[in-house]
């Protein structure tokens, strides 16, 4: 397929007789896939859909570090009635403290974080109502 288009000859033309020769050759046989589905097929065009299978392929995150915070909050309170001592909570939400935080004090792309620390005392005390109730 190294050779140049002969002078005069079409383009297409020349492309689909270089197709046929190796179609005549058995080029195309016994591919990998060859009768499945094209992968993405009827979904429809999405101008991102690499950026996308890349970053499920990688295993990355896009979320930025202000929401993932939030997030982190939200998921230490909800697993809060979870927790076995009041030395865990009070651990676990100055851990969460510190890194509130950090990310007050430093700048980051994205969203502007509005998370102040978390009262600890107010946290134990919401644990103590959830295990006595």
């Amino acid at each position: 397929m190294s050779e140049r288009k002969p002078p005069g000859m079409k383009t297409g033309s020349w492309i689909e007789q270089q197709i046929a020769d190796a179609m005549a050759q058995g080029a195309f046989d016994n591919l990998p896939g060859a009768g499945k589905p094209l992968a993405n097929s009827g979904k429809g065009y999405d101008p991102d859909e690499w950026l996308r299978a890349k970053i499920e392929r990688e295993g990355a995150s896009y979320t930025p570090p202000a929401l993932e915070l939030r997030r982190k909050a939200e998921r230490e309170l909800a697993a809060l009635a979870t927790m076995k001592d009041e030395a865990t909570v009070r651990a676990r939400f100055a851990a969460l403290n510190t890194e509130i935080a950090k990310l007050n004090a430093t700048t980051i792309d994205g969203p502007p974080t509005n998370l102040a620390p978390l009262n600890v005392e107010q946290v134990v005390l919401r644990w103590r109502s959830a295990r006595s109730g």
